[in-house]
């Protein structure tokens, strides 16, 4: 039991508002920065591989460019070849049957040592004629033997443009080209070919950046239009493994890279541009060392300010807590107010309305203290001043009776009138009834009336129409009588010819009974009873007509205080009055369920 009762004791020190703020503000910071990291991180990272993948597509443009540069360069050179006169007049005289001699093919040699110097890249020119025997160099050669059928079909199908072959098998290091010559002069009928060798390095798109290969980011990859690599800074093997596969990303081995491809619209040859994930994404790491570092710190200091923040909330209410449990040792004492500077409001206020109801609760239970000797030293003396209501009875009982013996009934039942009012309104302290009848309240006021009617003598008349099912409704007593009397005093009263007091009680509401006074007094203005109402509800201080509103204000607490359940259109008095007119007075009570009277 000490262990549970241990436990218990210190699941209570947990749960603090302290630790609760603690708690909760840690937790939310935690959420928002690591959601706050999560996405920031992820939209960096994809604009990072965004930017690298533009980055490598533009470098992939710009080198497809100087590729197309090259090509147009070669294919520029051999048109010049192709159209020389010298070349188009001994492949003229081979078309007519006359074999060109040794002095003819050694001026060839001169004209091709011309235009390859225009271009690093070309490694050799070779001249056939239609019938596919070699000019130049000399050669006992065939250009069925140099190059396969379906390249001379190429060539033929390009009507004089240059055809891009690819590696020429018996030079590795070169690449291949071919060309029909049209005869000019001729028609533009064919009159021979013209083989190109290119060195592959011509073909090097980094060449002229000078760059370290292991330095690199980018990879190239140039493939001719059958997929043979042509240049590429990776091995033939990888090569060909890379132009296999498709999509933006590629692997090599382990390694994944990004690929961009372009396609040469002058060779038909394809340019892949390759750049490892990870430098592409190198920026990421660092991002990620920075978030991390930054959600640490902000972790850190916010646990710190919060830490501060919930022992700043929670110290005051914590010694205003401790002030509270020593009220049941030494009574109630005022919490002193702390020096701390960086008080809220808050615990401000919560500290001064602690001390507000600890001076006004200390001076309740002085009051209560005070009273309570009072209330002693009263009741003594009612003890003893018991008798003088008893006095009062039985005086009236006597009066009564010695009328009776001389023949004043009217009298009499003036003063049995008298008597019942009295003993009605006195018993009322005495046996503490506070509930009654609406039968015994209307007694109670017809006694009233023939007391004012004795009084008033003809300028009084009063009628009382009751439903008899309503008789029995249980009601405050004394409610009814005041406003009798008001009606008599403001209304009769003020009148000089005779004056009449109705009282009906009726129902037009299931559950709802209503009590209605009415009078045909001289009745009240606009302004008149706007200030009455302002009266009855305690607005304002001022009473019209000699205080007429005292009684009803004590009624109208009363019905508030007695029916709070009904609407507020039913609920406390209702006064209507017309000037020359009269006044009517009514109220509503509820009428309770068969069975719940008592």
């Amino acid at each position: 039991m000490r262990k549970w009762a241990d436990r218990l004791i210190n699941l209570k020190e947990i749960n603090t508002l302290r630790n609760q703020i603690f708690v909760g503000f840690t937790l939310t910071m935690t959420l928002v920065l690591t959601f706050a990291g999560v996405f920031i991180y992820g939209e960096v990272s994809v604009l990072l591989k965004q930017s690298a993948e533009k980055h490598i597509e533009q470098t992939a443009i710009q080198a497809n460019g100087r590729l197309e540069a090259l090509l147009k360069q070669i294919d520029w050179l051999t048109t010049q070849v192709a159209t020389d006169s010298y070349v188009q007049k001994l492949l003229s005289k081979e078309l007519q049957g006359t074999p060109s001699n040794f002095n003819e093919h050694q001026s060839l040699l001169q004209i091709a040592n011309n235009y390859m110097a225009y271009s690093s890249g070309i490694s050799s020119l070779e001249l056939y004629t239609l019938d596919n025997r070699r000019l130049f160099p000399l050669e006992d050669s065939s250009l069925t033997n140099r190059i396969s059928e379906n390249a001379l079909s190429a060539a033929d199908q390009k009507k004089g443009r240059i055809a891009w072959i690819g590696i020429d098998p018996r030079s590795p290091d070169t690449v291949l080209a071919i060309r029909r010559i049209n005869m000019l002069n001729n028609s533009y009928l064919p009159g021979g070919y013209l083989v190109v060798n290119v060195n592959r390095e011509y073909f090097n798109m980094f060449e002229s950046e000078g760059n370290d290969p292991t330095e690199r980011r980018e990879y190239m990859l140039l493939s001719d239009n059958k997929g043979n690599p042509i240049m590429s800074d990776i091995d033939d093997e990888v090569a060909q493994s890379v132009l296999a596969q498709t999509g933006s990303t590629v692997t090599i081995g382990q390694e994944r890279m990004l690929a961009v491809r372009q396609l040469s619209d002058v060779a038909g040859w394809k340019l892949v541009l390759l750049m490892p994930e990870e430098a592409a994404t190198e920026g990421i790491s660092v991002l990620r060392t920075v978030i991390y570092v930054s959600i640490s710190v902000a972790a850190f200091a916010f646990l710190l300010v919060t830490l501060l923040l919930s022992t700043m909330i929670t110290r005051p209410i914590q010694r205003l807590m401790r002030s509270m449990r020593s009220a049941k040792f030494g009574g109630l004492k005022l919490n002193p107010a702390s020096r701390n500077r960086f008080r809220t409001l808050e615990i401000n206020e919560l500290n001064n309305t602690y001390n507000r109801m600890v001076t006004h609760m200390n001076e309740l239970i002085q009051v209560v203290y005070e009273k309570e000797i009072t209330q002693s030293r009263t009741e003594l003396k009612a003890l003893q001043a018991q008798i003088n209501p008893h006095f009062l009875f039985n005086t009236l009982e006597a009066f009564y009776w010695s009328l009776e013996e001389k023949g004043e009934s009217e009298l009499a039942q003036t003063i049995l009138s008298m008597s019942g009012l009295f003993r009605y309104i006195i018993g009322s302290s005495a046996d503490n009834e506070e509930w009654v009848t609406i039968h015994d309240e209307l007694e109670h006021a017809q006694r009233y009336l023939q007391i004012m009617k004795m009084r008033l003598v003809d300028r009084l008349h009063w009628n009382i129409d009751a439903e008899k099912e309503l008789l029995q409704v249980p009601i405050p007593k004394l409610i009814i009588q005041p406003l009798v009397e008001n009606a008599i005093l403001h209304g009769v009263e003020s009148r000089i010819s005779p004056g009449s007091v109705t009282i009906r009680v009726f129902s037009t509401k299931p559950g709802l009974a209503t009590v209605a006074i009415l009078d045909n007094g001289s009745g009240m203005d606009e302004e008149t009873l706007a200030k009455l109402l302002q009266s009855i509800e305690g607005i304002t201080s001022t009473t019209p007509k000699k205080g007429a509103g005292l009684a009803m204000s004590n009624v109208q607490r009363r019905l508030k205080l007695y029916y709070p359940i009904a609407s507020e259109h039913d609920s406390g008095l209702q006064v209507e009055s017309e000037v020359g007119v009269g006044t009517i007075v009514r109220f509503n009570i509820t009428i309770p369920p068969k069975g719940d009277e008592g």
